[in-house]
């Protein structure tokens, strides 16, 4: 399309232009199961925006079930980072490269995923300035820890294609055999969720902590345990440092999308600094959010309607410690989490 500029020269004319319509994206975050669920508003805000342009996602072997019967999604690319890491790294680029994707949208700052960007043959690609390979990429964003929750720096590597990024929730689907699978668990009666474990020693509220808030939960009110297979024994043991009945291992039992659902209807999810926090945000249920050494200033906060953040008020010199955790207190004290109250943590009244 062209029109006429009225100025000195009447046969000049001046093209006026439009951003084309991206044909394709891909977005990719490959780290772990919270990451994926904080990348989820990238998928709602560019279906909001281009309603007809197919939404690919690649992530980690073991993740993909987040994103099974996703309406917007049309496919999930899978990368096995523990089998032959490069070796399959370098495959799945070979297959991605045939899509020839309009956008490439890397959510990730480690080298590995921006060397699978910059080599996945898309027209144009962005991520983030701190990754090791963003000379490579056609747009970079700067990633700062200033406040701003991780979701709206996620929605910057889109801003050129949306509009300005807020703090959108981030969004999951649980199909009808995740729900028939909470269902068959669900207490008939009022209930909280608990994922008591963490990857990180420092992000996670102690056993005994979690044993104090249990008990002081009212008794018709039965408490379900949430956590990987791996989680088990770890439920078991906070079970029998537990003075009440109504406490339920669900540890293992459950796929992440039923374990959403789970969460969708309790009347609070009480969680750590970690996956589950953002699994609670994704189907906005009640989230009471713990954090012990990491802080919410670094942007993992919950971003459910109802939500609480419980923290020590003390002022540590050694707090935040890490953006990630540790496996042990770097001071050997723990304090930022042994000096919380479990009596100053909020429980519904059901």
């Amino acid at each position: 399309m062209i029109s006429p500029c009225h100025n000195h020269n009447p046969r000049t004319f001046i093209p006026v232009t439009h951003p084309p319509i991206p044909m394709s994206f891909l977005i990719i975050q490959t780290a772990f199961i919270g990451d994926v669920i904080l990348a989820t508003p990238l998928i709602e805000k560019l279906h909001r925006f281009y309603p007809d342009v197919p939404i690919d996602f690649l992530l980690r072997k073991g993740n993909e079930s987040l994103l099974e019967g996703h309406p917007f999604v049309r496919k999930v690319w899978v990368w096995d980072k523990k089998k032959g890491k490069y070796r399959h790294l370098s495959h799945i680029a070979r297959q991605i490269r045939r899509e020839r994707y309009d956008w490439v949208i890397n959510c990730q700052r480690f080298g590995a995923s921006g060397l699978l960007t910059a080599s996945a043959g898309g027209r144009h690609t962005v991520g983030f300035d701190k990754n090791p390979f963003s000379l490579l990429f056609t747009k970079r964003v700067p990633h700062q820890l200033d406040g701003r929750h991780e979701v709206s720096r996620n929605l910057e590597l889109i801003a050129h294609l949306t509009d300005a990024p807020v703090a959108e929730r981030p969004r999951l689907y649980p199909g009808e055999k995740d729900r028939e699978m909470a269902l068959s668990v669900r207490p008939q009666g009022p209930y909280v969720c608990i994922a008591p474990t963490s990857v990180w020693f420092t992000k996670q509220f102690p056993m005994h902590q979690w044993a104090k808030l249990i008990d002081r939960i009212p008794e018709k009110t039965t408490v379900c345990l949430l956590g990987a297979p791996s989680d088990v024994h770890a439920c078991d043991q906070l079970i029998a440092m537990c003075h009440r009945g109504t406490v339920l291992n669900l540890a293992g039992k459950l796929s992440l999308l039923a374990s959403a659902a789970l969460m969708e209807t309790a009347d609070m999810c009480y969680v750590n600094d970690s996956a589950p926090l953002h699994l609670a945000s994704a189907v906005n249920a009640p989230t009471c959010a713990v954090f012990c050494s990491t802080v919410p200033d670094f942007g993992f906060g919950p971003l459910s309607d109802v939500q609480q953040v419980v923290q020590i008020l003390e002022k540590l010199d050694c707090r935040p410690c890490g953006l990630h955790g540790f496996n042990r207190c770097p001071k050997g004290h723990f304090r930022c989490a042994e000096a919380i109250d479990p009596a100053d943590i909020p429980f519904p009244k059901c």
